[in-house]
């Protein structure tokens, strides 16, 4: 099996299907894509059910999401999961949206049923189970900071936080507008939400650490070893709760996730949430249980130390 085909071997498809058993029925789709271990945990789960179907990643550019659905379906797919930079356009994509994809503002997740394509987001949803799973609390009772608002998943997370009505939150950004922007959205659907603004600087940071209980890094940043740190070491405590949104492929723990655990704080890390958010998309597409373990195990298989 090829490591991801591209969409003009989606367009050849007759010719392409030859290259997958079982038949691929199932997919991802970015740009770029390479680096998606969606397959590794989605492909065990649908043999662990004796579902006889593949599921692959698929290459798009932006600007040709649309066509792909359309390829998708003519096909004969079930469903595509939508990563970046592909979330929003896919909102623009499909016949019905869910409800609450629509609050989140962005499509991950597309299931092909009855001739219509269905958008769903698993992102929020997903980022809530794994937070009920690694801490054993609900967002509703927690103040949260958000590293990070802009759009994607992280969008998704602060929406999530502000439907499930958490205590406080407190959105820091790169760019203040963008932070803006965010809490005007928020405050329209939650209008009672404490949504505060913080400069990103290690001053403020030091200054509001102390009243936040969940921190939530929705930025990029933790990937490389270079990466500048997102807030100050000496600013967590074992009080706090600390939700790094990105993973490191060598199973290696992110500098924030490092200093977290220095400071003896509970951690969870994105592969958590991409765990909860496919089991939530295969929930959609076959409208049954995903076998969560199966996928688990098959994640942490995935890393390479």
């Amino acid at each position: 099996m090829p490591p991801f085909i591209t969409l003009p071997d989606l367009t050849n498809w007759p010719t392409t299907q030859s290259l997958f058993s079982p038949p691929a029925r199932l997919a991802v789709i970015g740009d770029p894509i390479a680096h998606s271990r969606s397959p590794q945990m989605h492909n065990p789960a649908l043999a662990a059910c004796d579902i006889p179907a593949s599921y692959i990643r698929v290459q798009v550019p932006v600007g040709q999401v649309k066509h792909a659905f359309t390829l998708f379906q003519d096909a004969g797919f079930l469903g595509v999961n939508i990563t970046i930079p592909h979330k929003f356009e896919a909102l623009d994509a499909v016949d019905h949206i869910d409800p609450a994809a629509q609050r989140l503002g962005a499509v991950n997740t597309l299931a092909i049923r009855d001739g219509k394509l269905h958008g769903y987001n698993t992102d929020g949803p997903g980022f809530l189970r794994s937070v009920q799973e690694a801490f054993h609390t609900s967002l509703r009772d927690l103040r949260i900071l958000m590293l990070g608002a802009g759009g994607g998943a992280g969008r998704a997370v602060a929406v999530q936080c502000a439907l499930e009505g958490c205590q406080r939150l407190v959105l820091a950004n790169r760019t203040p507008e963008k932070a803006s922007h965010l809490a005007t959205e928020l405050q329209s659907i939650a209008p009672q939400l404490p949504i505060s603004i913080l400069p990103w600087d290690p001053a403020h940071l030091l200054a509001e650490l102390p009243h936040i209980d969940l921190i939530v890094n929705a930025t990029s940043l933790g990937m490389k070893t270079e990466d500048a740190p997102l807030i100050p070491p000496q600013s967590l405590t074992s009080q706090h709760l600390v939700f790094d949104m990105v993973y490191r492929a060598n199973g290696t723990p992110t500098p924030l996730i490092a200093d977290a655990q220095l400071a003896q704080a509970q951690t969870a890390d994105g592969l958590s949430l991409l765990l909860h958010q496919g089991a939530l998309s295969f929930e959609h597409w076959f409208n049954r249980p995903a076998p969560l373990e199966v996928m688990r195990q098959a994640l942490i298989a995935s890393l390479n130390p």
